[in-house]
């Protein structure tokens, strides 16, 4: 024999029913500092000591990257064909 019961409710209702806590304020506090922290770090950022710190070689190594970033891709164009 078998049984099948369909309930239809909404996760609120359900976790009412089974006795289990809202964590909703708790996950919202938790973002809210966690966008907190993110603002902060992104206002800290200095874009220019960043780009000299990953291209020491400044313009040069830029244009050298972007050289070596389209030849990838005409090889792997040309693979393609």
């Amino acid at each position: 024999m078998k049984l099948t019961i369909d309930i239809d409710c909404t996760p609120q209702e359900a976790r009412t029913f089974l006795g289990l806590p809202d964590l909703g304020p708790a996950q919202q506090a938790a973002m809210d500092a966690m966008a907190e922290r993110m603002r902060e770090a992104v206002a800290e950022i200095d874009a220019e000591a960043l780009m000299k710190s990953w291209l020491p070689g400044g313009v040069k190594s830029l244009e050298e990257l972007q050289k070596t970033f389209w030849a990838g891709f005409g090889a792997a164009k040309e693979k393609k064909e």
